[in-house]
């Protein structure tokens, strides 16, 4: 089976299980109540990308992908529009966005076609060079996104220089607020910290929200070596003082990196 007649036979499952005699768990959802859904689906594909878990890959993009196929059959029942409309979306928007290679724009360096991108998209009707980027997304990657597409119009440091002196003045700015005392203040100024700390990013092609991700998952790993220690010596973590689990914490930094 060739993968049009695939898609095609995934396009009508899933619309028999939206049927009369459908599933009925299938036939209650809405695009409201598949929003969580959705979201855990994406991050299952970010965990297995960040364990290069190739194996698992294409089951996870597979379970995106019926995410889209399901908002489209419901879409589709309540003729607002179905999945050809999606697929007419898309195959346009990629000719479209990329003039060098279906058009006759020469375009040299991928810079060159993040400019050009952000010039189309403002022809398209954007208000803004900011728009595009959703409110919903994590703090950290919204920030990153906005700090590049203000970066294509040449709302930028020239330097790395101008990056670190604008960090150091926010971090001098929030020890200010805190010896102030003034909450509202304390959360605004670190605020700008993690802005400016996200721009750091950038300019060392550090992606802001992978790099915390995996420092969480690297503290976890850490932590759970601390406990395991205090458990084969038959203690609890909560009667082992701040020295001791400091001196396991250490040890196991030299096993997780």
């Amino acid at each position: 089976m060739n993968t049009g007649k695939k898609f095609e036979k995934l396009i009508k499952i899933m619309a028999e299980l939206r049927s009369e005699n459908g599933c009925p768990w299938d036939k209650e959802q809405t695009h409201a109540s598949l929003r969580p859904y959705l979201i855990e689906e994406a991050y299952e594909v970010l965990e297995v990308l960040d364990d290069q878990n190739f194996s698992e890959l294409p089951k996870e993009l597979g379970d995106l992908l019926l995410q889209i196929v399901f908002h489209a059959q419901i879409a589709d029942e309540k003729n607002n529009f179905d999945i050809n409309t999606i697929l007419d979306g898309i195959i346009e928007k990629l000719i479209s966005r990329h003039p060098h290679v279906f058009g006759d724009v020469q375009i040299n360096s991928a810079s060159e076609q993040t400019v050009h991108w952000e010039k189309i998209k403002k022809k398209e009707g954007k208000d803004s060079v900011l728009d595009g980027v959703p409110r919903k997304m994590p703090a950290l990657g919204r920030a990153q996104r906005l700090q590049q597409k203000a970066a294509t119009v040449g709302f930028d440091w020239p330097s790395i220089e101008g990056v670190w002196e604008k960090l150091d003045e926010e971090i001098q700015e929030l020890k200010e607020a805190i010896i102030k005392g003034k909450d509202a203040e304390i959360e605004d100024e670190f605020g700008d910290v993690l802005f400016a700390t996200v721009n750091l990013g950038r300019f060392i092609n550090a992606n802001a929200e992978d790099s915390l991700r995996k420092t969480i998952d690297k503290f976890i790993a850490r932590f759970h070596k601390v406990e395991a220690h205090f458990e084969k010596m038959d203690h609890t973590i909560n009667s082992a003082t701040l020295e001791e689990m400091e001196a396991i914490w250490q040890a196991s930094k030299k096993e997780v990196k």
